[in-house]
């Protein structure tokens, strides 16, 4: 908790409106920013004038990106039009069209460059990015109970829009899911013992005293250590941070020699999305797998792969 009963309000009003604490962590950094910007005045004695003169600094001063500018509106609107309730308006200010950008893929031959230079539990982890479609959030944050390997299916809980999906899981990662559930059966077990287990969502611990000692309740990937969780300070055991499989990623990219692309944790993404389209699936298939809201957010993967202009030759080939 902040030392500022503002801040304070501002966090309990974002959990009682059932934000995500991703949500929270990034709209309380805005509203910060806001006002350490504006010589700690208070937010209720400025208004639509101080508001458009943060996002013109953020814009022109800092250059931050166009997405970044929204999240700081995003922050502020809440902020005034939600809680103060001070209707911020048209505040005049239009941020810049962001143009389309083409999605990096990678070739099998390079994603199985990349799990070769992977130990067992990255080359799961990336396994199943590249596998199901997940986000890095999503894959880390999956429990024994989510995953089906006779259906050959994986429950995506909780996922972007606060949304559930389920996805198609591998049956050939049967085995590795088999050794990785056993690692994080030994590590509950042990958690156990000493009366804490993983950390569960909302008040679930409260209504089921007992539910951190259920095995579906655990994170297939937990973390090395034991945090207090964010909102009861009961000392529990999380997921795997990002960062662990961000740094092995980054490693493997660099063992494999793969110098041309710029290599992240969604370009395992991408690159299911696109070799399922090469490979003659349906775009509407697809776009459910990985949870898009709208088609058109899918069909930038028949630009990666040239679908939009299949049949067209260059006329440069009619001179060769």
């Amino acid at each position: 908790m902040s030392s500022s009963p503002f801040l304070n309000f501002i966090r309990s009003e974002l959990r009682l409106r059932g934000y995500s604490l991703k949500t929270e962590k990034s709209y309380l950094y805005w509203i910060k920013y806001f006002i350490r910007y504006h010589q700690l005045k208070h937010p209720t004695n400025m208004g639509p004038e101080e508001v458009r003169d943060f996002l013109s600094f953020l814009a022109v001063e800092k250059n931050v990106a166009i997405n970044t500018q929204k999240v700081a509106l995003n922050a502020l609107a809440f902020l005034y039009n939600k809680l103060l309730d001070q209707p911020l308006g048209n505040l005049g200010f239009q941020h810049a069209k962001q143009g389309r950008r083409l999605p990096i893929v990678l070739s099998p031959p390079e994603i199985q460059k990349i799990f070769f230079n992977l130990n067992e539990r990255d080359h799961l982890i990336f396994s199943l990015l590249y596998g199901s479609g997940l986000r890095i959030s999503e894959c880390l944050r999956i429990r024994i109970q989510d995953i089906n390997l006779e259906q050959g299916s994986l429950a995506v809980r909780c996922s972007k829009g606060n949304k559930d999906r389920t996805t198609i899981l591998s049956r050939k990662l049967a085995e590795s899911i088999s050794n990785q559930k056993n690692y994080a059966l030994k590590i509950q077990q042990k958690d156990n013992s000493k009366g804490y287990g993983p950390s569960l969502p909302f008040a679930l611990g409260k209504k089921y005293p007992n539910a951190f000692r259920q095995f579906s309740w655990m994170f297939l990937f937990p973390s090395v250590s034991i945090c207090p969780h964010p909102l009861t300070g009961e000392l529990c055991r999380h997921h795997l941070h990002e960062t662990v499989p961000r740094k092995a990623l980054k490693k493997a990219v660099y063992a494999a020699n793969i110098l041309e692309k710029r290599v992240n944790c969604h370009t395992f993404r991408h690159s299911f999305a696109t070799h399922l389209l090469m490979a003659g699936r349906d775009i509407r298939t697809v776009q459910e797998l990985l949870g898009h809201n709208d088609v058109s957010t899918t069909q930038i993967y028949t630009h990666v792969i040239g679908q939009h202009f299949a049949g067209t030759d260059s006329p440069i080939d009619q001179l060769l």
